[in-house]
């Protein structure tokens, strides 16, 4: 019984290991995407109108060029994604809409947080393609925020 008992955490161990490895969000996120930051999900056009959106609703917070501020997290390099690899558009969309801004959180509709994202995306170095990035949170998590190119 207890022979069998360790052959069976034995077996396990390495399952739990590779699971310890990436967050179970990360893991969640990772199945639900058919898609990559990198496939081009938003347009200029949507980041430029992002752009002047972020400037002014989210500047003041976290910075002119997204370094973030005494109290507010860096939304451009690598302690950005560096937190959100792994996670889908959608949870940063959620996260936004939840908590944003600090001063009255849930106040922003999706269509000024889609094109908030549109400039993030833009500043973190990822592709422009031909469509907007849609502004459903199911749409959105279907696209996977990758630190590095695939």
């Amino acid at each position: 019984m207890i022979r069998a008992l360790c052959v069976a955490a034995a077996l396990a161990a390495p399952c739990v290991l590779v699971a310890a490895r990436v967050p179970l969000g990360a893991q969640q996120a990772a199945a639900r995407a058919t898609r990559s930051v990198w496939d081009g999900v938003y347009t200029t056009e949507q980041a430029k109108r992002g752009e002047a959106a972020y400037a002014a609703t989210c500047a003041r917070c976290h910075g002119t060029v997204l370094s973030g501020g005494e109290m507010s997290p860096p939304l451009a390099g690598g302690a950005f994604l560096s937190n959100w690899n792994g996670l889908t558009v959608g949870d940063l969309y959620e996260r936004v809409r939840i908590t944003m801004p600090a001063d009255s959180p849930g106040s922003l509709r999706g269509p000024l947080i889609a094109d908030v994202l549109a400039h993030v995306l833009r500043m973190n170095g990822f592709p422009t393609g031909k469509t907007e990035l849609d502004r459903k949170v199911e749409m959105l998590k279907e696209i996977t925020i990758e630190a590095s190119k695939p």
